[in-house]
């Protein structure tokens, strides 16, 4: 590579790194600048109470909990909605499973206003309130679909030819689930558990309608744009920044291990079957002897 195409690249990449990161630098700045409005600029001086003021803003602390129900929620409904529409969707052929799969799919082609609307419109008509229930159903059929094909996806490497030696074997289609399918799409299902929690906490549409009195965090920083925004809403983003890069951290360093385990157990699997060929030609030679 020339030395004038290296630099471009790292350029390209400096930009692109700073694009991303520098709004929540300065985000997560002026929740430590000592000034009433959100700015890093003129800076005044350090300062933590932001911080401390959340314990004391009760409404802000609501709309946190009520953000985390949410999301706990979506996850619990979403993922298996979700992996079980993927296996659906794989087991079907021709026009059935275009059908489905256009009909799974509606959901994230269809504005999340009007998702908000008719969640609304169909869950008052049944009688139930609006609320986080309400606003967690809504929710969880947009990220369903998410859900729904990053499993679909994670299938398309799934061999079956395991599931039919199972079956041959007297194994029962639970059984099949359980023990063949459920662990091949685990990583997926993983990956789908954390993307349907980041997008319920950042969902505003849905429960825009369908919250009632109940706000989350979202509803409460747009309310709070029209009286003014204080660096309290900046503080609680440091927190849940470092909330998700200690979550990236821990995943990292679950998968290390895990990824070593394996290395480890493929290494005495080798080591068995070099055990193995060694003692082969013995037990010839003593049965040919005998």
């Amino acid at each position: 590579m020339k030395r004038s195409h290296h630099y471009v690249l790292v350029a390209y990449v400096a930009l692109f790194i700073g694009f991303l990161l520098l709004p929540l630098v300065i985000t997560g700045g002026a929740a430590f600048n000592d000034t009433r409005f959100p700015s890093v600029w003129p800076w005044k001086a350090w300062t933590f109470r932001w911080f401390s003021e959340i314990a004391n803003n009760r409404p802000l602390l609501d709309a946190v909990w009520n953000t985390l129900v949410l999301a706990v929620g979506v996850t619990v409904l979403s993922v298996p909605i979700g992996t079980a529409a993927a296996i659906v969707l794989n087991s079907t052929r021709g026009r059935v499973r275009a059908l489905l799969y256009a009909l799974m799919t509606a959901p994230i082609l269809t504005p999340a206003a009007v998702v908000g609307i008719s969640t609304l419109i169909f869950w008052r008509g049944i009688n139930v309130p609006a609320g986080i229930f309400m606003t967690t159903l809504g929710v969880s059929s947009i990220i369903s679909a998410f859900v729904m094909l990053l499993v679909l996806a994670r299938l398309q490497s799934f061999d079956r030819a395991l599931e039919d030696a199972a079956l041959d074997l007297g194994a029962s289609y639970w059984q099949v689930l359980r023990m063949i399918i459920l662990p091949h799409l685990r990583p997926a299902i993983a990956v789908g558990a954390m993307i349907a929690f980041l997008q319920a906490v950042e969902a505003f549409n849905v429960p825009l309608f369908a919250r009632g009195n109940a706000e989350t965090v979202t509803i409460y920083i747009a309310s709070q744009v029209r009286i003014g925004v204080t660096p309290q809403v900046n503080a609680l983003a440091v927190v849940m920044i470092l909330m998700a890069v200690m979550g990236g951290v821990a995943y990292e360093i679950v998968r290390r291990r895990e990824q070593r385990r394996r290395v480890r157990l493929e290494g005495l699997a080798r080591d068995a079957e070099r055990i193995e060929e060694r003692r082969q030609p013995a037990k010839i030679q003593l049965s040919e002897t005998s």
